[in-house]
């Protein structure tokens, strides 16, 4: 099955090309300037879309597209599995956007223009928040009045899920168990960062929130912070736009050391820059904190697992990292923690008390698979 992976941002478009059976990708690209017309993007998502099925003609020569899944990043309560899209759905999915402006509202445009072009290719909806739905309420709810919550809906959903299980599958897979054996704590840790605590194969307690500013010192996002913060800055004269732009656009590492990509980061630190090796200590020490904290939301890790780009690739992070997990008996071996690599592997020494392991993410690939699975099962 040839299924074209989307990811629709608000000025881009990010598409994979994946032969599922073989799993091979046959191609991929990125359309940008959505909007832009004058800078020489589409004028919209239709547009982008029209650009993609063109180049992809002449990439895939007589071969045709069999499905499209669409990565969309909050399904609510309501979506806890991948769905076969239907207009019903892309409607439920709309009404989602206030949870998350950013995303959804693009990833409706991206299924839209799908729908208006080619009606009869088979759409599949997979969900950021999906993976997340077996977390128990005593840890997605937050202690505020209830209606809150049944009124507006305020309560952890979690992100990054679709990364989350595969990842927790394949770290089971190296450490020789079933994914409903395996216990850890996975760090999804790119310019977006998550962490996960998985008890049996599943999902208990995550670090994003009701969005996904909450948690981890993230590229340009605070992660935690006191709430009343907000209170205090809006009685200050700051509207509710300025304070969500310095919390997900200003802050985390940029905010903290001028740069909001770990490399430069790490290199300034190294330089002796004081601000950037801060940045590093308050980044480590927040995960560190997680890391502890899952440990014993999961009844006892089997492995700590390092993903994404920064998680798969610093090996200066997971350094920081590993040394303040100590008290866990955590020992990084430091030759296995330098190799890069794009397979599974374990970075701790064989005395190490709990596994750490770094596992690379694919989730196009999961969105692939998971495409194709409930295609296959509506025919």
């Amino acid at each position: 099955m040839l299924v074209l992976v989307i990811n629709s941002g608000s000025s881009s478009l990010k598409y994979q090309v994946r032969d599922v059976e073989v799993g091979t990708i046959l191609t991929d690209g990125l359309v940008e300037r959505i909007g832009d017309s004058g800078a020489g993007g589409p004028a919209d998502h239709v547009e982008a879309i029209d650009r993609v099925m063109s180049t992809l003609e002449g990439e895939l020569g007589e071969r045709a597209l069999d499905a499209v899944g669409h990565r969309v990043v909050h399904g609510g309560e309501r979506f806890g599995e991948p769905v076969l899209i239907n207009n019903e759905v892309t409607r439920a999915i709309e009404r989602l956007n206030p949870l998350a402006p950013l995303h959804n509202p693009a990833s409706v445009l991206g299924i839209r223009a799908i729908t208006r072009e080619y009606p009869d290719l088979p759409q599949v909806a997979v969900f950021d928040t999906a993976f997340h739905r077996t977390i128990p309420e005593h840890a997605w709810r937050y202690a505020v009045p209830d209606e809150l919550y049944t009124l507006h809906g305020i309560r952890r959903y979690g992100f990054h899920g679709t990364s989350h299980q595969y990842v927790a599958a394949r770290a089971a897979a190296l450490l020789g168990l079933g994914v409903d054996e395996f216990d850890g704590v996975i760090a999804h840790l790119g310019n977006g960062a998550s962490v996960t605590a998985i008890q049996g194969g599943k999902s208990v307690d995550t670090s994003m929130g009701f969005t996904p500013l909450e948690g981890l010192v993230m590229g340009t996002r605070s992660g935690d912070l006191d709430p009343s913060i907000l209170v205090f800055l809006g009685r200050a004269g700051w509207s509710p736009e300025d304070i969500d732009t310095a919390l997900n656009r200003e802050s985390g590492l940029l905010g903290l050391a001028g740069n909001n990509d770990m490399r430069s980061v790490v290199e300034a630190a190294e330089s002796g820059d004081a601000r950037s090796a801060m940045a590093l200590a308050v980044a480590s020490y927040r995960l560190s904190k997680y890391i502890g904290g899952y440990h014993v939301a999961v009844g006892g890790a089997k492995a700590v697992v390092f993903t994404a780009g920064i998680g798969e690739n610093s090996h200066q992070f997971r350094a920081l990292v590993g040394e303040r997990l100590g008290a866990l008996g955590i020992e990084l071996d430091a030759e296995a923690n330098l190799v890069r690599s794009k397979e599974p592997r374990v970075i701790s020494t064989a005395s190490s008390a709990i596994p750490v392991l770094v596992v690379p993410t694919d989730e196009e690939r999961a969105i692939a698979e998971a495409t194709a699975a409930v295609v296959s099962s509506s025919r």
